[in-house]
């Protein structure tokens, strides 16, 4: 089996485990360089590379892009060049490379993201609508409704007739909504407050929803700094239009949530011979001088700094 073989499996057991993470796959090279067409590597949000898509001069840059892929989940086209690219093109990313070979390479960098889960529990006009606007915007949809049947949610993915969610556990990407109008609101929230979600929005009134709160107060209840008026900011309007207010900040939540998640990128210095940028974390190249660390994306251009250095020196 290939090396990109081998990717391509690791990658369906990231997928399999809903981890996100990117494919980077070389499409196009101008020799010298030490990549080829079609080979490929996985990073996931703690910046690891596993595969083969170049040495060191398209590593850290290829590293750099995915985290951002997974921040704005946008595929993008990367290449780098010695020269810079003579002009802007929407979808692709051009970097300028000084690596000694001269060779050039294009990566097309593709983010995996899990499709979310929407959790909507009740069996209103809300909730409805909260079903299937939800599939529509390509969330895996559950319906929560003690006693309910696939039949009564036709466009729910999975319907869960009882409030134990240990059949399909809310996790770190599913929201919730809790859409009962005033039936088992409490028991619902409650019900999801014992895992660790993004999101559980209560569609109520804000003296209802004030009344909940209260209740699940008295019942010394934990986490309720998690739960909130679903859509807090939207003016009356019937169910439906509520619910869409409801799906629209759960959208804009859920992708700043991407932008968080992709975590920092890795801190990175500009070598000062070539002009490029190297990360400073496991940096292999380096010179002191007194407090200054310079960083060097190669052998060579240390060597050339030190040349640098000793004539400036000697003058």
């Amino acid at each position: 089996m290939s090396l990109a073989e081998e990717v391509l499996d690791r990658a369906v057991q990231l997928r399999q485990s809903g981890q996100r993470f990117v494919v980077a796959t070389v499409v196009r090279v101008e020799p010298p360089t030490s990549a080829r067409p079609g080979d490929k590597a996985l990073v996931t949000p703690d910046g690891k590379l596993w595969g083969w898509i170049g040495g060191s001069c398209s590593e850290a840059l290829v590293r750099r892009e995915a985290l951002i892929a997974l921040g704005d989940g946008q595929p993008r086209l990367v290449t780098i060049a010695p020269e810079e690219a003579p002009e802007h093109r929407p979808g692709v990313v051009s970097h300028m490379s000084t690596c000694p070979s001269a060779g050039s390479l294009d990566v097309f960098i593709d983010p995996q993201l899990p499709r979310a889960r929407l959790l909507v529990a009740g069996n209103t006009p809300a909730a409805q609508t909260l079903v299937r606007l939800g599939a529509t915007m390509g969330f895996t949809t559950v319906a929560v409704h003690p006693g309910a049947i696939t039949a009564d949610f036709p466009e729910a993915d999975h319907v869960i007739n009882s409030l134990d969610l240990s059949v399909a556990p809310p996790d770190g990407n599913t929201w919730c909504v809790v859409a009962t109008m005033g039936h088992y609101d409490e028991d619902a929230i409650q019900a999801l407050l014992a895992y660790k979600t993004p999101y559980i929005g209560l569609i109520a009134s804000r003296r209802r929803a004030a009344t909940v709160l209260a209740i699940l107060a008295d019942r010394a209840t934990n986490g309720l700094d998690r739960v909130r008026r679903a859509a807090d900011s939207a003016v009356g309007g019937s169910q439906e239009e509520i619910a869409l207010a409801t799906l629209a900040e759960i959208v804009t939540e859920r992708r700043l949530s991407h932008t968080a998640a992709a975590g920092l990128l890795p801190e990175v210095a500009v070598d000062p011979v070539c002009g490029m940028q190297v990360e400073v974390d496991g940096a292999i190249h380096t010179w002191q001088r007194g407090d200054i660390t310079d960083f060097f994306c190669s052998a060579g251009c240390l060597d050339a700094f030190k040349v640098r250095e000793g004539q400036s020196l000697r003058s």
